[in-house]
């Protein structure tokens, strides 16, 4: 199924092609603080509008990279860590889906 989704002040739009077969909340220190729920994806299921409204985030590891908008702060989507071909989307962005209803599984990525 396609989403569309969007920021919090709509600088940074996207697609997104997914089953939602993957959904997560990490305990990693970053992904703690901002609890979100989010869809696992491959890179290429992901189209982003306002590229230059995007900013990121590295902390630790350097590998994991966090995208934000840089007008509002909404966290929108992050290159993972442990896959490098892989994406983590920020479900809060998708209009159409109600996150306080949906199931997510328990990522520990605190401790790998």
């Amino acid at each position: 199924m396609k989403y569309k989704g969007n920021c919090h002040c709509e600088s940074v739009k996207f697609e997104l092609e997914s089953n939602l077969s993957k959904i997560v909340q990490c305990n990693c220190s970053y992904c703690k603080r901002r609890n979100a729920k989010m869809v696992l994806e491959n890179k290429d299921a992901l189209t982003i509008y306002g590229k230059e409204n995007l900013s990121s985030y590295q902390f630790n590891t350097n590998i994991a990279k966090h995208h934000f908008c840089k007008n509002c702060g909404i966290f929108v989507f992050s290159n993972r860590r442990f896959d490098p071909e892989g994406i983590a989307i920020n479900l809060g962005c998708i209009d159409q889906i109600d996150i306080f209803e949906i199931e997510s599984q328990y990522a520990d990525n605190k401790n790998k």
